[in-house]
């Protein structure tokens, strides 16, 4: 007995060889390492090139000599940046809350209730994805046009916002995730006497937040990146977006690239902020999505 006892003491006191790493594992850390290298680069390009001088600029080496601060003070003191970032943060804001709210309603709507014609109403929402955004401008124009919007205060924030209230994606995505919920769990809840908008809203809206998590940020990063829209629309100064007040750094005299670059580091952290609020969530949907079946 104690003969036992001894060998299995000896057995479990060995160290255990280490574990070898197949191959294909070794493969796919190489290929996401070159990839983040690849991903990572431009942005750190951008930001070493915020801290050159004027006369660094044209150097061709990577890290700057004499590191500098002047182009973010010279952005944020000199220029209208900081309105130009509030009407973006505005805009953006504005139009993820109204996504995510009238997408899931629609979604929720399209994936739980049975009325003639559902199915043809969303082929028609999905049609519109077909539709390039170019061919839409114009009727876009006319209508904030023939309505006054463009030049008053609440108008022409809004002539911006407008055609972003409600994405024909966010209602497929949400329908999607909608229906994979058990219609059990939304027939209890009518049962129990709830209202419908009540079951929506604290029953299957906590339930799809993975789906919420994705569609803000698409959203938001869609939104806070518009160039085109806002350059067509905004006639006044006041009233320009980050995207289109960053523009004006390139004119005629030359491209200002060391205000572009800070400018842009800057425009960079509202995205940053946003993915790490709702990275939770994406990541909880992944799992989630991985245990099913």
């Amino acid at each position: 007995m104690t003969v036992t006892q001894n060998s299995e003491i000896s057995t479990t006191s060995l160290p255990k060889p280490p574990k070898r790493r197949d191959y294909k594992t070794v493969l796919a850390y190489l290929f996401l390492t070159v990839g983040a290298i690849v991903t990572l680069f431009p942005f750190a390009w951008m930001i070493l090139t915020s801290l050159k001088s004027f006369q660094e600029l044209f150097n061709l080496g990577f890290w700057p000599e004499s590191p500098t601060l002047a182009n973010y003070s010279q952005v944020i003191t000199q220029t209208k940046f900081l309105t130009w970032f509030g009407n973006s943060l505005l805009i953006a804001g504005v139009t993820t809350l109204s996504v995510l709210f009238f997408d899931s309603l629609v979604g929720y709507t399209l994936a739980k209730f049975e009325f003639p014609g559902k199915n043809i109403v969303f082929i028609l929402m999905l049609s519109t994805l077909m539709i390039p955004t170019e061919m839409l401008i114009i009727p876009w124009f006319v209508g904030v046009t023939d309505i006054h919007l463009l030049n008053s205060t609440p108008g022409a924030y809004f002539s911006i916002i407008f055609p972003g209230l409600i994405s024909a994606f966010g209602v497929f995505l949400m329908r999607q995730f909608f229906e994979s919920l058990p219609n059990d769990l939304i027939e209890a809840a009518r049962i129990d006497g709830m209202s419908e908008f009540g079951i929506f809203w604290r029953i299957a809206l906590p339930l799809v937040r993975p789906a919420l998590a994705s569609l803000a940020i698409f959203t938001f990063l869609g939104n806070w990146n518009a160039f085109l829209w806002p350059l067509i629309v905004i006639q006044k100064p006041e009233f320009r977006t980050l995207p289109v007040g960053t523009a004006l750094f390139n004119g005629e005299a030359g491209t200002q690239w060391g205000l572009i670059m800070a400018a842009s580091s800057l425009a960079v952290i509202p995205v940053l902020l946003v993915f790490a609020f709702f990275q939770k969530q994406i990541i909880e949907g992944i799992v989630l999505t991985g245990l099913k079946g």
